[in-house]
């Protein structure tokens, strides 16, 4: 590894990968590692860089990662920098973040599917930092594969010549040793001085137990060695390099990594909020300007998340300090519920982020939550004219003081065949879309454009758009503005008593008919009793729908082996009145089970 450490900067390429879920970004990815003799051939695996067993679970990405590679490109050798990213719209932010560490990205699309949703969306992204882009069409080994269609749908959509876009298959090797000669060939050498003071980008983080918080870096100027005093420009914490080092791609020890570099520097710091992403390393003393770091992207989801009975509201915040340090659009605040307890209000950019969050909270910290209905923020306008936000129903204040209520909308695009417009349209009616346009990709595939309320997409649209186009269809969406909304709190009575995790803002006319689905769903996770228990769903003082579950029955005849009728009747009478204490006792006292509050979220 001599040669690595006094490489030249002008042979040092940074790039990433962005593409559409699925696309085959990961697999890719195991082919440069391969071909560069970064990972021996007997240790190679599937998905090397998705290090997390959920993301070879559900054979997605879900952090970006990156990885140092040795290139020979006779004469010359060169560092290539790779950072592997998400491609699913909830973790945009990843790779907004890795964008800003490179200066070319790798695009790639799937020959058998073209142009998608988030292919144009993460497009946008890295020609707005300024990239060079190079295109490439991917998966040309599989049946079904029409090169010449997209290629042609690719160079319109980039608007330049189709010969420039390059061919591969990421499964086989085919065209990606033509791949890394593009990125040397066509990716600028990083800017940047050596002997200038540091500057160094942090794009992502982990907390060690021993080593304290560990930081993502781009070395934007100047050099950093192990022991090395250094100052977090955000936050003004002091400390110092323990260790510094690349990915190759599990953490490479270095004596020194310099500008143009993307590395790790380990900083002791035990106090996590004293490193955020996005904020600039420095030497201290230096007297030098932060690097502008990242938009923050606002939480797109709220919901209430709290620890199940047994354990620590301090050992949730903890964890979730930590999965922060990894997830920097996770943002969380402390919040009470008298049913639940003490727990936090979490913002998330979408549900599967929250469902990943959920996953990482109970696997790698070993908590067990209750999750409550998701919503999303909400402008309250009073009568006196203040102006609040609001994250939930419980925050809702009395109809009597609100003048009007705004909800956030977004602008959709979606991708699909021509053949499933139909089913879309109507589908984007039922989720109170307002039509926009239609452009034509090609003669096969349009992209749809709606505007329409967030809180319309944030629960099942992603699988109900899935559903109506047989798998074929995409979307991305983007915050536009807030419009009037004519929404209401319902409440849900378990037993007559109201349960705040139930409690949720609806519309106005389909108030009904969700409350019926939820006391629907109660109904058949919670367990009987003794006594008749009601489920009610109520906005304001009416009660808009209804369930029951019945009380259990005891045979209070079993006993019995004859005698007079009046025997019988004089059992059974008090059991009713003995039925009936019990439901007065038992008024409020109705046991939740964690699979009730699961049930709430997910829709038919």
């Amino acid at each position: 590894m001599e040669f690595y450490l006094n490489m030249d900067q002008k042979n040092i390429r940074n790039f990433c990968i962005i593409a559409h879920i699925d696309h085959g970004k990961s697999t890719l990815a195991d082919r440069f590692l391969e071909l560069t003799g970064t990972i021996d051939k007997r240790k190679m695996q599937e998905q090397v860089l998705d290090q997390m067993d959920l993301e070879r679970e559900r054979g997605i990405t879900i952090k970006l990662a990156p990885a140092t590679m040795t290139y020979n490109l006779q004469p010359t050798t060169y560092n290539l920098n790779l950072i592997d990213t998400p491609g699913h719209v909830d973790f945009t932010y990843e790779v907004s973040r890795s964008l800003a560490a490179v200066e070319g990205a790798v695009l790639l699309v799937d020959a058998t599917q073209g142009v998608q949703a988030q292919t144009i969306g993460n497009l946008q992204l890295a020609k707005d930092q300024g990239l060079v882009i190079i295109p490439v069409l991917n998966k040309i080994d599989v049946v079904g594969a029409d090169v010449d269609t997209r290629r042609l749908e690719l160079a319109e959509l980039l608007n330049i010549n189709p010969d420039e876009i390059l061919t591969a298959s990421a499964k086989t090797g085919e065209g990606v040793d033509d791949i890394l000669k593009a990125v040397v060939e066509r990716v600028p050498a990083p800017s940047g001085q050596k002997d200038n003071p540091l500057r160094a980008l942090i794009f992502d983080s982990i907390y060690d137990d021993y080593k304290g918080v560990i930081t993502y870096v781009r070395i934007m100027d100047g050099h950093i060695r192990a022991n090395a005093p250094i100052r977090f420009l955000g936050t003004s914490a002091n400390t110092e390099s323990l260790e510094v080092g690349i990915f190759k791609p599990g953490r490479f020890k270095k004596d020194e990594i310099s500008s143009g570099e993307i590395g790790y520097i380990v900083t002791g710091l035990k106090d996590i909020s004293k490193a955020r992403v996005g904020d600039t390393i420095s030497i201290q003393n230096a007297e030098i300007k932060a690097l502008p770091g990242y938009k923050e992207l606002p939480p797109m989801v709220y919901a209430g998340i709290f620890p199940q009975e047994g354990s620590s509201p301090d050992k949730l915040r903890e964890a979730l300090l930590k999965l922060k340090l990894n997830d920097a659009a996770l943002v969380f605040e402390p919040e009470r519920s008298s049913a639940l307890g003490f727990g936090f209000r979490i913002g998330l950019l979408g549900m599967l982020h929250l469902e990943i969050v959920k996953e990482r909270l109970e696997r790698e910290h070993g908590i067990s939550l209750v999750i409550t209905v998701p919503s999303v923020a909400y402008r309250i306008f009073l009568t006196n004219g203040d102006q609040k936000v609001i994250k939930g129903a419980l925050e809702l204040p009395d109809p009597t003081f609100v003048d009007h209520i705004e909800e956030p909308y977004v602008r959709v695009k979606i991708v699909t065949p021509k053949d499933y417009v139909g089913g879309i349209m109507q589908l984007a009616e039922e989720k109170r879309a307002v039509y926009q346009n239609t452009e034509y990709l090609d003669d096969h595939r349009v992209i749809v454009v709606y505007e329409m309320p967030l809180f319309s997409i944030i629960i099942d649209f992603y699988d109900s758009l899935k559903s109506v186009s047989s798998g074929y269809a995409s979307f991305q969406y983007e915050l536009i503005e807030y419009r009037t909304a004519d929404v209401v709190r319902m409440d849900m009575l378990v037993a007559e008593e109201p349960v705040e995790a139930f409690s949720l803002l609806v519309y106005r006319d389909e108030a009904e008919g969700v409350g019926r689905r939820i006391a629907k769903k109660l109904k058949d996770a919670i367990p009987r009793k003794q006594f008749e228990i009601k489920l009610q769903a109520r906005v304001g003082g009416r009660i808009v729908a209804s369930e029951r579950i019945p009380s259990m029955r005891k045979d209070v005849l079993a006993k019995l082996y004859g005698g007079d009728v009046t025997r019988k009747m004089k059992l059974l009478k008090k059991q009713k009145e003995g039925k009936k204490r019990m439901k007065a006792h038992g008024r409020g006292e109705v046991e939740i089970p964690p699979k009730a509050y699961l049930a709430v979220l997910k829709r038919d």
